[in-house]
């Protein structure tokens, strides 16, 4: 077993991410915002994670504007929806940054129906 070092942590744990990693995660995150989710779905398309993310990514979007739509018509809308979708966008942010799988409520049952 490494020895501890002293901030407690062994050497292997301090050990720099493989660059990949750090590549699906800066696209996962470029997948939250706004039309710019469209990127990740093409430039990395292997990769599971960043496909995961950008569905959600996609699905936001989608939603994004259909409530840009209503508020046309019904302009009361337009506050909340987008308070509601900006904190969103900066929890999937969060996740993606993390290198979680984690389904935002409302909009991962969308995404999951996106055949991308």
């Amino acid at each position: 077993m490494p020895d501890p070092g002293p901030s407690g942590l062994s050497d292997d744990r301090l050990a720099p991410r493989p660059p990949q990693i750090d590549d699906d995660r800066l696209y996962a995150l470029v997948a939250y915002c706004f039309i710019l989710c469209i990127v990740p779905l093409v430039r990395k398309r292997e990769s599971p994670f960043v496909r995961f993310h950008g569905r959600q990514g996609l699905a936001l979007f989608l939603c994004e504007m259909a409530v840009f739509i209503l508020s046309i018509v019904f302009p009361f809308l337009m506050k909340p929806a987008l308070f509601l979708f900006a904190v969103l966008s900066f929890w999937g942010m969060m996740q993606a940054l993390r290198g979680e799988l984690f389904p935002l409520p409302l909009i991962h049952s969308i995404a999951r129906r996106l055949d991308i």
